[in-house]
C-alpha cells in the first residue's frame, strides 16, 4: 500500500513539473524555486516525465493543408522530402514566385562549402536565382545540366549558373555548346571536348541538383522556348508518347526517355546519370506541369519537390486514381 502511495507522489510531483515548464513556459531554475527543489532535481522530473509517456508534443500550422499534402506526397511517392506552398487561383506568375522562394529557402537551408550544385535553365530555376538571399556566402561551385540556348537570356541555364553563383559567393564553369547539336555525331563530338567533358563531369558530382520539369502539352510550354516544333510534330511527340520534359529530353509517362531523334543531339546530361546525386530538387508550378511531375515521380527522377499546391492536389488524387485500379 505504501508503494502505490510513494508511486502516487512521485508521478504528481512529475505532473506539477511538467505543467509548470510546458503548459505556464516557466524555466527549469524558477520551478526549482517555486517547489523548493534543485534544478538538477526538476530536470531528472521531467527526464522522467518523457520516458514514462507523460508529455505529448503536438505542432499544428495555419498552413496544415499544405503539411497534409506534402506528407501525402511523401508517403505515397518515392520523395523524400516535399515542400508545398499556398497558390493563387488564376495567377501563375505568383505561384511561380511563392515556389521559387520556397526552393531558394530550402536550397540555403541545405548547401554546405565545397558542394557542387547542378541546375537547369528555365523559369521555375529562375524563379528561385530571384528569390536566393542569403546571409552569408559559400564556397560552391555552380554548374549547368545542358548546353544553353541562344535568345533566352534570362532563363538560359548559363546565365543562371552565373548568376546563382554571384549571389552565393562561390564560382562557375559556364557549358560553352549549344543545347542541341546540328546531328546525333555533331552532339557525340561536342560531348567529348575537354572543356565540356569536365563541366558535366562535375554535374555527375553534384550535391544538389535544381531542376526545372517542363510540359509539352501546352500551347505556351517551355519546351518550344528550347526549340521551336510545329505544331503538328507536336502532336507526334503526344501520340508517340512523349508527355513532358526533363533535363531537355522527352519522357514518357513512366520517366524514362522517349524514342525521339531531337533527344539523340542534345548536349546534356541523360536523366538517369542525375540518381546518384543526393539530392534532386524538382521545381514546379501549375496545371501544366501535373502530368511531366507524376512522369518524373514514376522514373524516380527526383527525390525532393517543391511545388504549389493545387498542382500538389492534382498529382495526389492521381496517385489515389493508380492505387485504387491497382
Amino acid at each position: 500500500m505504501s508503494d502505490s502511495k510513494e508511486d502516487f507522489e512521485a508521478i504528481r510531483q512529475i505532473h506539477t513539473v511538467l505543467t509548470l515548464h510546458f503548459i505556464e513556459e516557466m524555466k527549469q531554475s524558477d520551478i526549482a524555486t517555486r517547489l523548493n527543489l534543485s534544478t538538477s532535481k526538476v530536470n531528472r522530473l521531467i527526464t522522467q516525465g518523457r520516458k514514462l509517456g507523460m508529455v505529448k508534443i503536438a505542432i499544428e500550422s495555419p498552413f496544415q493543408r499544405l503539411v497534409d499534402l506534402e506528407s501525402g506526397l511523401i508517403d505515397t511517392t518515392s520523395l523524400d522530402k516535399a515542400v508545398v506552398t499556398p497558390a493563387v487561383p488564376g495567377n501563375p506568375d505568383t505561384n511561380l514566385q511563392q515556389v521559387g522562394r520556397a526552393a531558394a529557402n530550402g536550397l540555403l537551408e541545405t548547401i554546405r562549402d565545397g558542394d557542387v550544385i547542378a541546375i537547369t535553365g528555365g523559369k521555375a530555376v529562375s524563379a528561385i536565382v530571384q528569390n536566393l538571399a542569403p546571409d552569408r556566402k559559400f564556397n560552391v561551385t555552380v554548374v549547368p545540366l545542358t548546353g544553353g540556348v541562344q535568345g533566352k537570356y534570362y532563363t538560359d541555364v548559363n546565365h543562371l549558373a552565373t548568376q546563382l553563383a554571384d549571389k552565393l559567393g562561390g564560382s562557375t564553369m559556364l557549358l560553352h555548346a549549344p543545347l542541341f547539336a546540328e546531328s546525333r555525331e555533331q552532339r557525340d563530338m561536342l560531348m567529348q571536348m575537354a572543356s565540356i567533358r569536365e563541366v558535366f563531369d562535375l554535374a555527375r558530382r553534384a550535391s544538389v541538383a535544381l531542376v526545372g520539369i517542363g510540359s509539352i502539352l501546352a500551347p505556351g510550354s517551355s519546351y518550344y522556348d528550347l526549340l521551336p516544333v510545329p505544331n503538328p510534330e507536336r502532336e507526334l511527340l503526344v501520340s508517340g508518347g512523349a508527355c513532358g520534359e526533363f533535363l531537355a529530353h522527352l519522357i514518357r509517362d513512366d520517366g524514362t526517355v522517349a524514342d525521339y531523334p531531337l533527344n539523340s543531339r542534345l548536349v546534356a546530361l541523360n536523366p538517369a546519370e542525375l540518381s546518384k546525386c543526393p539530392l534532386t530538387i524538382g521545381v514546379a508550378a501549375g496545371p501544366e506541369k501535373v502530368q511531366p511531375i507524376r512522369a518524373a515521380l514514376a522514373g524516380g527522377l527526383i527525390n525532393s519537390l517543391i511545388v504549389d499546391e493545387l498542382t500538389a492536389s492534382s498529382v495526389l488524387d492521381h496517385v489515389g486514381k493508380v492505387e485504387n485500379v491497382a
